[in-house]
């Protein structure tokens, strides 16, 4: 009997596959395979450009004009099908380390919050080509460590992924410069697909989202938190690991719950509304849950907003 695909979809599961190419073809094939179609691509009445014929292509639109002068099969793509280039900005700051300590190479028995968005990151960008969609990567801390071009070339995905893989967590987060940047950076409206904790100044962190919205760009937040960020179950007195520079805190859990529950939860609300209010997709995601909660949220939030 064929094996289910889907069982690979627990991220702990997922922790113990060697290749994170496999990882991103059994999440996106185990649960969505043929459940999506890109509702961006299609032809319009405005021409502009060709691009080489490939196998799967409608014939229709080979221009066969440039196919007597050259030999060769091109396809007229037009504007509606060459606006789209998705970016996938992944966090690899140090607090999307926990649970493990920064810097120790043990990767425990739990999934990172890092981990959980290296697999989302890698899910999209296998979903994105394989729909002939142009991916780009921006890997971030508290400035651009890598920023790779959109391409939808099938071979493109091997390089982002292989980004992804050797990319070390280095600094502190800084999400909303980081937002900046990327917004003067591309100059063409696409989809941006972030994957962050978003631990930042919230003010910062709204300037830079609105920043994005006013270039044109369709912004989705995949909001990756750890099941402990979300309840704290702390009970015996604890050593809190201070990450991206603070200190260590030795400290007794039930003392500090109902304060720390208070102020997630307004940081969370405060996401939310940000996100509500410039219009931005918002999914948080437990890194305890299944992976396909977040491509399914994706693909959901994204026909929602084509079709508003």
């Amino acid at each position: 009997m064929t094996s289910d695909p889907r069982k690979y979809l627990d991220p702990k599961l997922l922790s113990r596959i060697s290749r994170l190419e496999m990882k991103a073809r059994l999440i996106v094939e185990g649960f969505i395979s043929g459940l999506h179609k890109s509702p961006y691509h299609g032809f319009s009445v405005e021409f502009a450009e060709h691009r080489e014929y490939v196998p799967g292509d409608d014939i229709r639109h080979i221009d066969w004009k440039v196919f007597g002068r050259s030999d060769r099969f091109y396809i007229k793509q037009y504007e509606e099908e060459t606006n789209l280039r998705s970016y996938i900005l992944l966090d690899v700051s140090q607090s999307m380390a926990y649970p493990h300590a920064p810097g120790s190479g043990k990767e425990g028995d739990r999934v990172s919050k890092y981990e959980y968005g290296t697999f989302v990151a890698a899910g999209l960008c296998y979903l994105l080509l394989r729909q002939q969609d142009a991916v780009g990567l921006t890997l971030f801390d508290d400035r651009v460590r890598t920023f790779v071009a959109p391409s939808s070339s099938p071979s493109h995905l091997g390089a982002l992924l292989g980004e992804i893989e050797k990319s070390p967590l280095r600094e502190k987060t800084d999400v909303g410069s980081i937002f900046h940047e990327v917004a003067d950076r591309i100059k063409k409206k696409g989809l941006i697909l972030i994957v962050s904790d978003l631990f930042d100044d919230i003010a910062r962190l709204k300037r830079g989202l609105k920043h994005l919205r006013h270039k044109g760009h369709d912004v989705i937040v995949f909001h990756v938190l750890d099941e402990d960020e979300l309840t704290f179950p702390f009970q015996r007195m604890t050593l809190f690991e201070g990450l991206e520079g603070f200190p260590e805190l030795l400290a007794n859990p039930q003392s500090l719950r109902a304060a720390y529950l208070e102020e997630i939860t307004s940081f969370l609300a405060e996401v939310r509304k940000i996100c509500r209010d410039l219009r931005v997709d918002y999914v948080q995601l437990n890194t305890a849950s299944p992976l396909d909660v977040a491509l399914t949220a994706y693909l959901a939030k994204r026909a929602g907003t084509l079709r508003t």
